[in-house]
């Protein structure tokens, strides 16, 4: 018995790093059924053929998040498949790193829509079907971005738009025993931070207790825990993982 038993989850951007890692700690916790969607179907079909190779508990399926059109597809499909929606985790997120004076306004519009915009349509998919039933648990991945970083002006505000959002979100659900929660993870040993010079990130981890980077599972825990209903009072809130990374 798991402590997700009876639940059915989706999780955005599940193909690979941090989503597949949360896809994986669901499934090991018990959920009754998974989504796993992401852009690349190739890897999300691979990365649920891991966890279920019979393909009855766990499916994958396209989706672009920064599309409502194609979310209210494929979340209708999903509900229709299994019945409602109980968990859902948003992680999608890209990068266009520039600094602002540099930065093209295809490249800002991108970052905002999937990484922001795109959680507007998702829980906009689930919010009837989870309102009419008195429960819901709602993850959103933002980042230690949200409090600004140089080079980030369009991820930064992507992730500062996502706690507010969630907030917002907790209050107007609570009602509703509809929790909604975000996680904050900064350095993560995933494909995101091979891209930083080795410079930045000897710098990146002096500011850090702990010395090193954070690992997918140590996310995965978190989401987790704001998954299930040990977590039945907590919602509102941004738990930061980040082994302690000061915010400068």
């Amino acid at each position: 018995m798991g402590k997700l038993d009876s639940k059915i989850a989706v999780v955005t951007g599940a193909a690979k790093g941090i989503g597949a890692a949360i896809a994986s700690r669901l499934f090991e916790d018990g959920v009754e059924a998974l989504a796993v969607l992401d852009l690349d179907l190739e890897q999300a079909e691979a990365t649920a053929k891991a966890l279920d190779p019979s393909g009855e508990k766990v499916i994958a399926m396209k989706c672009d998040v920064s599309n409502r059109d194609e979310v209210n597809s494929v979340f209708g499909k999903i509900i229709e498949k299994f019945g409602r929606v109980d968990i859902l985790i948003n992680n999608a997120g890209i990068t266009k790193d520039a600094m602002f004076h540099k930065m093209n306004v295809e490249d800002w519009n991108k970052v905002i829509n999937v990484n922001l915009n795109s959680m507007f349509y998702t829980c906009q998919a689930v919010a009837g079907s989870m309102r009419g039933r008195n429960y819901g648990k709602i993850v959103n991945i933002s980042s230690n971005a949200a409090w600004g970083n140089a080079g980030q002006a369009n991820y930064s505000a992507s992730k500062g738009g996502v706690l507010s959002f969630t907030r917002t979100l907790a209050k107007e659900f609570g009602p509703k025993n509809i929790t909604v929660n975000s996680i904050a993870p900064s350095l993560i040993d995933t494909d995101m931070i091979k891209t930083i010079p080795e410079e930045l990130m000897s710098m990146a981890l002096m500011l850090n207790p702990m010395r090193r980077v954070g690992q997918v599972s140590e996310v995965a825990s978190v989401v987790s825990f704001l998954a299930s209903d040990d977590s039945s009072y907590v919602t509102g809130e941004c738990i930061q993982v980040n082994g302690g990374f000061l915010i400068v």
